[in-house]
């Protein structure tokens, strides 16, 4: 980031990154930033930037990786570029130590914000005029209130959908195994959650998840895929999906497909597996799946993943669809684009002015990876 345009803007590394290499980073290329901030220290940020504004420029910068436990951010310090969405950080670093992830490493074990915190963001988003709240975390329904004893994620929700000028709830990611049913119910009754949950499963094999340390197995999870659809017959889901994952076979990667096309995944993201520092895969279990056959596993996947996607779009084809716009094409100037409650991107001819708004859309054609449609009357 840069701390204003121009001749001598300030430079911060943030992130896994910075956290990760710490000095390593401006010893490689000296010069490249004058703030290196952990991601422990983020808060810190922007009175790192202020003393660099007022120091003359060296070649050294300021340096903070510290772990820090405090988590909350000064309330009105958040600059939104989106005027629409407002992201809500709700809790930091992880605890699950998934043998691929690099996160607990980087990001340190869980730190819960205050319920009285996020509500606070949360109230100052809507009355800035951002629609849509979408709560950010590693496992965000892990989430437990450290200033309010027995609030869970599923009361943050409650509490957060009572308040006024949030239209819409999103949020990411929940961990499989964290799912409750009080959660679903939660969704069920609560208009404003939006119908789709992010759902990472990373392989179709319980052996290459037992690997992984996914603490929970193939059938567990298809069976929790048929109670959420028996509790929200209307939800979008989507996925994580790694393949080439160490010792997997061709086995467990035709189970991953076969895992997909049972699931129906509205969309997915999808990774090569590739070794990331500290992390239990790295140091344990070698790299042992040809690059090439990387490659073929994960073009097969996407193909079978775009199939599925286009069949589902396909299927909105003639049907009614509220659509909250959040950005103008940047390819046509006529042309807007949102999202359905679950999380389906929908191109429609419109003035800008209704950016911010929900319209009634008619879709009428379908791609793999959006649809197209007409607004139906005015934006609601």
């Amino acid at each position: 980031m840069a701390s204003a345009i121009g001749h001598d803007p300030v430079v911060a590394v943030a992130g896994c990154v910075a956290q990760q290499e710490g000095e390593a980073l401006f010893k490689r290329s000296p010069g490249v930033a004058d703030v290196i901030v952990g991601t422990q220290a983020i808060r810190r940020l922007p009175m790192l930037v202020d003393q660099a504004l007022e120091r003359p420029r060296q070649r050294v910068p300021l340096l903070d990786l510290t772990a820090y436990d405090d988590v909350s951010w000064p309330l009105g310090v958040t600059r939104r570029s989106d005027p629409v969405k407002a992201y809500v950080t709700i809790i930091e670093g992880c605890n699950e130590f998934c043998s691929f992830c690099v996160v607990p490493y980087t990001r340190g074990n869980e730190r819960m914000r205050a319920k009285a915190d996020i509500l606070a963001e949360v109230r100052e988003a809507a009355a800035s005029g951002h629609r849509e709240v979408q709560l950010l975390g590693q496992i965000v329904n892990h989430y437990e209130a450290p200033d309010d004893q027995g609030c869970d994620f599923t009361g943050l929700l409650e509490a957060i959908h009572d308040v006024d000028g949030v239209e819409r709830i999103r949020f990411a990611s929940p961990h499989p195994r964290h799912v409750t049913s009080g959660f679903l119910a939660a969704m069920a009754r609560l208009p404003k959650i939006c119908r789709h949950l992010h759902l990472p499963v990373q392989s179709g094999s319980t052996r290459v998840l037992e690997s992984m340390r996914r603490r929970y197995t193939r059938d567990s999870y298809l069976a929790l895929v048929d109670t959420i659809r028996e509790t929200l017959p209307d939800v979008a889901l989507s996925t994580d999906m790694i393949v080439g994952f160490p010792g997997e076979t061709e086995a467990d990667f035709e189970a991953t497909l076969s895992l997909t096309a049972a699931v129906r995944y509205h969309s997915m993201f999808s990774f090569k597996y590739s070794p990331r520092p500290n992390t239990l895969a790295e140091k344990r279990m070698p790299d042992d799946v040809d690059e090439g056959e990387k490659t073929r596993r994960i073009v097969a996947l996407q193909a079978l993943q775009r199939d599925i996607q286009t069949a589902l779009n396909a299927d909105l084809v003639g049907r009614e669809v509220d659509v909250l716009v959040d950005a103008a094409s940047r390819r046509r100037e006529t042309e807007l684009s949102g999202r359905t409650s679950g999380n389906v991107v929908v191109n429609l001819p419109g003035p800008a002015d209704w950016i911010g708004r929900t319209i009634g859309v008619r879709v009428e054609r379908a791609g793999p990876h959006s649809v197209w449609g007409e607004a139906l009357c005015k934006s609601k």
